[in-house]
């Protein structure tokens, strides 16, 4: 079977601007896969993960996103990101942060874009998920 493409990056902690690099490489990555607008939320969903792991935890992140196997799985493939930080504690998926509140909705909002999502203890730290369909979920 042919193994989709897979993308991993180890990420410092104070590094914001790896946001934009892994979002720049998984656009790459993802050029012709999926439906229309379904590569811009795998980019969205992702940033946000990344960024959530970068300024709530001090040890850095790891992301790696990779697609389905078989044939045609740089197009047509299931996508697959995992961010894993070094923190043990989870983060709490919130019904509706307060209207003022500068924090609290990236949860919701991979909760509400993504097709599945979860997160599992990894180690030492944890790690958050998300997959796509490239045409998305009916």
């Amino acid at each position: 079977m042919e193994r989709g493409p897979v993308l991993t990056k180890r990420l410092a902690h104070d590094d914001l601007a790896a946001v934009a690099r892994v979002r720049a490489e998984l656009r790459e990555m993802l050029r012709h896969w999926g439906g229309p607008g379904r590569a811009d939320l795998a980019e969205l969903i992702t940033s946000e993960l990344v960024t959530n792991a970068l300024v709530h935890t001090d040890r850095g992140a790891q992301v790696t996103a990779s697609m389905g196997d078989g044939p045609g799985a740089r197009v047509t493939g299931r996508l697959r990101v995992e961010v894993r930080d070094f923190v043990s504690r989870h983060p709490t998926l919130r019904d509706r942060p307060a209207e003022d509140s500068t924090s609290g909705r990236g949860l919701l909002l991979v909760h509400t874009l993504a097709d599945a999502w979860g997160v599992r203890a990894h180690g030492v730290g944890k790690v958050l998920w998300f997959e796509l369909e490239a045409e998305g979920v009916p």
